[in-house]
């Protein structure tokens, strides 16, 4: 399958709501998964970075995640859940906007419960990176960027910046 346009900041799509996904369209979903697969391999060849790539993003409203670090995992219909309200803030990149970084409040810890390409329902525990990794692809699924959670006006950086995020972070290590 060919790699597919992501959608960037400012595509009105990006803001809307993806539909459920329904048993019978399971079949209809292998040439979106390996859209999702390609697109997302690209993206890491040609920026060093991508983890998981959210349906919407290529511009197919359905709740659809596909994750790949070790293996890939498809997400259909997930659903998250919060245990505990301790939260992190981290600087969150998106394919959607790869120059900039929002700092943003996350979840340390979630569970999400999807369903599998067997339609069989499963549920993960997540932590750290991942928990923040899943929440901000979830968020696409609600029609939510990034940019809409940064936590104020002076939580963005371009990546070419990063360095300084670092040093700055080093002289102000949190307790």
């Amino acid at each position: 399958m060919p790699v597919k346009e992501v959608l960037l900041l400012g595509n009105p799509k990006l803001y809307e709501v993806s539909e459920e996904i329904r048993e019978k369209e399971l079949e209809e979903l292998k040439p979106v998964i390996e859209d999702l697969h390609d697109t997302l391999m690209d993206f890491r060849k040609r920026y060093g970075a991508g983890r998981a790539i959210a349906a919407p993003q290529i511009g197919v409203m359905k709740r659809l995640i596909y994750m790949h670090i070790t293996e890939p995992v498809v997400f259909i219909n997930p659903r998250l859940e919060f245990e505990s309200g301790e939260m992190m803030e981290v600087w969150d990149d998106c394919m959607c906007f790869p120059d900039l970084l929002v700092k943003v409040k996350r979840y340390r810890t979630c569970r999400i419960h999807y369903r599998d390409m067997n339609w069989e329902e499963k549920s993960m525990e997540l932590e750290g990176s991942l928990s923040e990794l899943l929440q901000h692809e979830y968020d696409h699924l609600e029609g939510i960027l990034a940019v809409s959670r940064a936590i104020n006006g002076k939580a963005f950086c371009l990546t070419s910046q990063r360095r300084f995020i670092t040093q700055v972070a080093m002289q102000n290590p949190k307790k």
